[in-house]
């Protein structure tokens, strides 16, 4: 089977085992937060991935930088739901504590990335 590009970027490897953390971390929040924080959370965590490997497949270092943007920026957004989900109790402090060293470890490789884009145009 063919191996894409998207596949051997380590923010890549990264933001899928993130992905599986977040559908576990949501999948016991409350009935009434399915289509508010559950959905929020875990379109940004999906939308991570897909713009890291959108990103790999653009021709120029500018069009992928922006997609690299992008992936970042949804860490960011992820980031601020986790705050918010512990902040109202849907997380216990130690799961917290994993998902947001998770996202910091996934947007430092994005922002590594998006730099390497930078510097080669």
């Amino acid at each position: 089977m063919k191996t894409f590009s998207f596949e051997k970027l380590l923010a890549w490897q990264k933001a899928r085992e993130l992905n599986k953390i977040i559908y576990t971390t949501t999948k016991d929040f409350p009935k009434e937060e399915l289509y508010g924080m559950t959905s929020q959370m875990r379109r940004s965590a999906v939308s991570i991935c897909s713009n890291l490997a959108e990103g790999s497949a653009r021709i120029s270092n500018k069009e992928s930088a922006r997609f690299y943007e992008v992936a970042y920026g949804s860490s960011i957004e992820l980031l601020n739901l986790i705050i918010l989900s512990n902040d109202f109790g849907y997380t216990d402090d130690i799961e917290y504590d994993r998902n947001r060293n998770i996202i910091y470890e996934v947007s430092g490789l994005i922002h590594q990335l998006h730099k390497s884009q930078k510097l080669t145009d």
